[in-house]
């Protein structure tokens, strides 16, 4: 069973019509306990670093989730702000995050650029992770990571510069960009995620 984490500041429900529409059973997930029997994991995100980390704590879920995650390698993807908090630190409320992958998260100059980002732009893989869909896709963001391992990076996309548009180690994938508002890129890229590395 698919298990994608409801929280305060998810946007759960939409990623789970998408999982639901390509066929594959899921089902949403709000406290800890119940995230056990998960083939792949997602965490969805949309609002700010420090709510999605608040409310995660909340729940007391980290402890299950570096558990199953990065002990058991269960495929696990991180969406928006779900991305984001995988690094160390992110400058948006200067909020400490899980430290899963090395790096820290910044914002746009808006001096150069409209922020945030909205809207669909173009996406290019640099690191064939088994599950890449090429094409454009959908942004909301005013924050970017800057992963230190250059093998983290999995894709780029240029806005004012090229910035990190998804990061993949291992069983764990994080996309900047919002696959379930993606059309067909996106949910090719979610189906390739989910036929990957099912236990």
């Amino acid at each position: 069973m698919i298990k994608i984490i409801d929280y305060k500041a998810g946007n759960a429900p939409s990623v789970l019509h998408a999982v639901r529409h390509l066929g594959f059973a899921a089902e949403l997930v709000s406290q800890a306990e119940n995230l056990s029997g998960a083939t792949h994991i997602i965490l969805p995100g949309v609002g700010s670093a420090k709510a999605t980390m608040d409310s995660l704590n909340e729940m007391k879920i980290f402890p299950v989730l570096e558990k199953l995650v990065r002990e058991e390698k269960t495929p696990f993807l991180g969406i928006c702000v779900g991305l984001q908090i995988l690094f160390e630190h992110s400058e948006e409320d200067d909020c400490k995050c899980l430290g899963w992958l090395s790096g820290r998260v910044v914002r746009f100059d808006n001096s150069q650029v409209r922020v945030p980002q909205m809207g669909w732009n173009e996406v290019r893989f640099v690191k064939d992770s088994g599950i890449n869909s090429a094409g454009h896709f959908y942004f909301v963001n005013s924050y970017h990571a800057k992963p230190e391992n250059p093998q983290d990076l999995w894709a780029v996309a240029d806005y004012g510069g090229d910035f990190t548009a998804a990061v993949n180690s291992g069983n764990i994938f994080a996309t900047q960009f919002h696959v379930e508002k993606s059309g067909e890129a996106g949910l090719s890229l979610l189906k390739n995620f989910l036929q990957q590395g099912a236990k």
